[in-house]
This record gives C-alpha cells, sequence and structure tokens, in this order.
C-alpha cells in the first residue's frame, strides 16, 4: 500500500486483522478501500456508532505531512503487516496488529524473545527473581521483551541492559506517551542501548483500560515463551501467560511463598497446569532447547568466626530486615551490620534493599 494509506489507517485506529480482511477481500488493497470510507462502510465493519463518529472526525483533521513530520522528529517508523520487515512472529496469530510504528532496532526480533511479565507491586523477592532469571537469559543470547510499566517490567529492562543484553518495551499507548512518566529515560536507555520500543497506537494514543490487555498479545506473540516472574490474584501479566498457550507456545510461572498475596496469581496458574513451574532460568532454557552459557554458583565459604557462623546459620534466600536477623541470631546490631558487611564483599550475602538481606 502506499505510504500515505498505511499512515492514514493508523492514524485512524481502528483496523483489527478481521476488518483488515474484510476490506481486502471488497476492495483488494487499503488504498482503495480508504477512498471509499464513509458511515456505511464503518458500520459494515462492526463500528459501533461511537467509534464511526470519532473515526470520520480523525480522518477530516489528518494531515499526512504533518504526521509524517512528526515521526519523523520522534525517530519512528512505521510499517504494516505488508511489509516484509514486519515481525514473521505475530504473523501467524490469529489477531496481528495491522500497524506497528517503533523506535531503535527491529532486528533484535529475529533472535530468540522471551517475555517476562509480572506485577507493579514488586516485592524485595521478585526483584531478586527478576535478576535472576533476566541475567541467565542476557548471558544465553536472549533478548528479554516486556511492557514498561512499573514493577517488573521496568526491572527486567533495567536488568537486561545492566547485563549487557537488549531489551524490547511494548507499549499500550502511543510512542511519544511513555508511561509512567519517570520511565522516559529509561525508554531512551533501552533504544541506546540497541533495543526497541513498539507500538501498534498511533502517537496521540493514550493508554486505557482496553490498550494494556491488546499490547498483551503482541508480547506474548513476539517470544518463545512467557515467564510470570511474580503476580497476584488477576495481574494482567496472567493475561500475557493465557495468551502464550492460546498461540501453542509455553508458559511459565515463577513459585513464592504461600502466604505472599503478590504469588498467589502465580500459585493459581501453576496449580491448575495453566503455567509450567519455573523454579530456575536454566529449566526455561532447556525446555525450549537453548543451552544455558550460566552455572549454579554455589560459593563455599567458611566462616572466620562464630559471628559469621551464626549470621550464615540466620540468613535464607528470603529479605530479612536487620531487625529480624537480630531477633533470631541474638546477636548485638553493630557485629550484625560489620560481619553482614564483611560477607557481602565475601560474595555470600547480599543487601537486596531497604536494609533487608539474603544469603546467595
Amino acid at each position: 500500500m502506499h505510504i500515505n494509506t498505511a499512515l492514514t489507517w493508523s492514524w485512524l485506529n481502528v483496523l483489527t486483522k478481521k476488518r483488515y480482511d474484510a476490506l481486502i477481500s471488497v476492495f483488494g488493497n487499503l488504498d482503495d478501500a480508504l477512498s471509499a470510507i464513509d458511515e456505511s462502510l464503518l458500520k459494515s465493519l462492526g463500528c459501533r456508532e461511537e467509534t464511526i463518529f470519532k473515526t470520520l472526525n480523525r480522518l477530516e483533521e489528518f494531515d499526512v505531512d504533518w504526521y509524517t513530520q512528526q515521526l519523523h522528529k520522534r525517530g519512528i517508523t512505521l510499517i504494516s503487516i505488508e511489509d516484509d520487515e514486519y515481525p514473521n512472529a505475530l504473523r501467524s496469530l490469529p489477531d496481528p496488529p495491522i500497524f506497528l510504528s517503533y523506535i531503535g532496532s527491529l532486528n533484535i526480533l529475529k533472535q530468540p524473545c522471551i517475555a517476562l511479565v509480572g506485577t507493579r507491586d514488586i516485592s524485595l523477592y521478585g526483584k531478586m527473581v527478576t535478576e535472576e532469571f533476566t541475567n541467565a537469559f542476557v548471558k544465553s543470547g536472549i533478548v528479554t521483551v516486556s511492557g514498561l510499566a512499573r514493577g517488573i517490567d521496568t526491572e527486567v529492562a533495567k536488568e537486561t541492559i545492566k547485563a549487557g543484553g537488549k531489551t524490547v518495551a511494548v507499549l499500550g499507548h502511543g510512542l511519544p506517551l511513555i508511561t509512567p512518566v519517570e520511565s522516559k529515560r529509561l525508554s531512551e536507555e533501552i533504544v541506546k542501548n540497541g533495543g526497541l520500543l513498539l507500538s501498534e497506537y498511533p502517537l496521540d494514543a493514550s493508554a486505557d483500560k482496553y490498550t494494556f490487555p491488546a499490547r498483551n498479545r503482541i508480547i506474548a506473540g513476539l517470544c518463545l515463551v512467557t515467564v510470570v516472574l511474580e503476580a497476584g490474584k488477576g495481574s494482567g501479566a496472567l493475561i500475557t501467560a493465557d495468551l502464550a498457550v492460546d498461540y501453542g507456545r509455553d508458559a511459565y510461572a515463577v513459585p513464592g511463598q504461600i502466604f505472599e498475596d503478590t504469588y498467589l496469581g502465580c500459585h493459581t496458574s501453576i496449580a491448575r497446569n495453566m503455567t509450567k513451574i519455573a523454579c530456575n532460568p536454566n529449566a526455561v532454557l532447556q525446555d525450549i532447547g537453548i543451552i544455558s552459557n550460566t552455572k549454579q554458583n554455589f560459593v563455599h565459604y567458611e566462616p572466620k568466626d562464630e559471628t559469621e557462623k551464626t549470621l550464615l546459620q540466620t540468613l535464607t534466600t528470603m529479605p530479612q530486615s536487620t531487625g529480624d536477623i537480630v531477633e533470631k541470631s541474638a546477636l548485638s546490631p553493630s557485629s550484625i551490620n560489620a560481619t553482614l558487611t564483611m560477607l557481602e564483599l565475601q560474595g555470600v550475602a547480599k543487601n537486596v534493599g531497604n536494609g533487608q538481606w539474603v544469603k546467595k
């Protein structure tokens, strides 16, 4: 189709795959379909009155030259399902996006991709899980894919960049309207480090309750598998996992403590066999036929005194506050703080934030 046709239909934001197919069957191409667009045509496509009114208004106000300039100014490229560059992983979906706007390297989608998704209310344990899985996948040549929302999504992006990998952020709104606003700088870092920002929406489309579930199908569709790193009951991450299964791909969920609400979604999906259990990243890699480039490193460390010995017996892989450690170990706060610092330098303990510690 002509580039101006693609720009206009993308701006209208009304085409689903079903509607696209209907127009192609009648007109043969979207160029002729655009010339025939009116209330009757939109109604025949199943559009509601509100959608028809909005679409015709957007068509009347659209300035293709202005829109082209806006895309160029922001370094955004638009492609359609008819273009060779369109990701093959999405073509096979029952409901692929007709248009995609992107900033960054589209070529990274040709590499193996894994979706890492989860709750916005990330816990310290969830951060540890995210770090562990993201690092292992990056070291094995995987491109991580997430949604750039608060919580797990942003941690996946940060950890990927930190590990020297490439990540894809699929957005549920127009590319210039980064949400949350504090993720604006992170989005720039993603592109700077060879990653990709991707959206099916026009530049001015804001996020709403419908756009995020729609975005999730793209995340699932791009990836070999989807891994839910932390999810409470009703989490949108579970939608992504369900979609992955619907698309004939595997989905995994990481287990947490049975008392943690932020892992209730993971536990329910595992119990109902909706997702496989992912106790470590290497198991996921092996399942998809990728040999892990990471090894489980267990540091053998001989405590130098009774204080170190007591602390190593007290610490677990679950985060504990200094107060909890004082209570369990019966050691003084001053000796604990000094010894924890020394154990961290030896690589056998780690401060995971908010004054909480774990054994490595």
